[in-house]
């Protein structure tokens, strides 16, 4: 296909070849259609050579390219992406290559993004929207986001993705009633650096002693002092807040009702929780999966990739504490 900015189509090859029939000098040609002489030989000498076939568009890619990605590596690229759903950072670095590399890989094989897959068998299920719009502050603690994710419990023995929904569901009315867990979260604006806790509820109380053990544990991370704490406008974050933000003097924030993307850090936190934690692997207990939020949440931190930090974790944009 010609390029946005190409002097001649296929139509306009062909009127070179009709006024050359014609007797046109090649330089009348050119003047006439806003070109090279040497451009009007060229087509001249294509359709000579191929006929009608030598005046459609060919591809500019060139004939050897040497520094190619070899078909091996390519084909472990998806491979990773297909089996064990690794990022681009994370399949860059298991395979020594760069993370455009990568990208570029995936995007010619058709791969899907990872928010486009199930966590656990790795089919598409869904799209996503997309903003252009980013913002992140300047400092560790000037700005930390926080919310709750509810998640239904999994009964003892593992529930449907365990065993299947018609395995779980005998009949309607009849499903196992095991309540809900609430994942209480805490993200650091600068630093992505995360602490959450599985909690009974999402009570005022149980709020505000959830705070108070997030601000510790981001103390001894690093983030000496919270600045602004930015939350929705749940009750229990409204009025049962007030006495730890005033102790630690935080200063606190709520978003527009009904948008949730102003709190978008731990929104999109809450679903690598989801992908990553909580349906990456079947569990067939619900303390099962609590134990496993600790390990996960230390990897997180320390280990895994960022892409918002350049392919760093959290931990690195935090002063080291003795």
């Amino acid at each position: 296909m010609s390029h946005a900015n190409a002097r001649l189509t296929v139509h306009g090859r062909r009127l070179i070849i009709d006024r050359a029939r014609q007797g046109w000098p090649q330089a009348h040609i050119a003047t006439a259609m806003g070109v090279s002489r040497r451009c009007v030989q060229r087509w001249i000498r294509r359709y000579r050579e191929e006929g009608e076939a030598g005046l459609a568009d060919r591809s500019s890619r060139p004939a050897s390219m040497p520094t190619k990605t070899p078909a091996e590596v390519e084909q472990m690229v998806v491979e990773l992406r297909r089996e064990e759903r690794l990022s681009r950072d994370d399949i860059a670095t298991r395979l020594g290559v760069s993370p455009r590399t990568v990208s570029r890989i995936l995007t010619r094989h058709g791969m899907p993004r990872l928010w486009e897959l199930d966590p656990i068998t790795g089919e598409q299920i869904r799209a996503s929207k997309q903003t252009t719009t980013r913002y992140e502050r300047d400092r560790p603690g000037e700005l930390v986001h926080m919310d709750v994710k509810k998640l239904g419990r999994i009964p003892d023995g593992g529930g449907w993705r365990a065993h299947g929904r018609a395995a779980t569901n005998p009949g309607k009315n009849k499903r196992p009633k095991v309540g809900y867990d609430y994942v209480h979260s805490l993200i650091d604006d600068h630093s992505r650096l995360a602490y959450s806790e599985v909690l009974p509820d999402e009570k005022g109380a149980t709020c505000a002693a959830f705070l108070e053990r997030a601000l510790a544990y981001f103390a001894a991370h690093g983030i000496a002092r919270v600045e602004r704490l930015l939350t929705d406008n749940a009750w229990a974050y409204r009025f049962s807040l007030r006495h730890i933000c005033a102790a630690y003097g935080i200063r606190q924030k709520f978003i527009k009702p009904h948008c949730p993307w102003q709190n978008g850090k731990v929104e999109r936190f809450n679903r690598t929780l989801q992908t990553e934690w909580a349906y990456r692997h079947v569990f067939t207990s619900n303390d099962e999966r609590i134990a496993a939020l600790a390990p996960w949440l230390e990897h997180y931190n320390n280990e895994r990739r960022h892409w918002a930090l350049g392919g760093h974790p959290p931990i690195s944009r935090l002063r080291p504490t003795s």
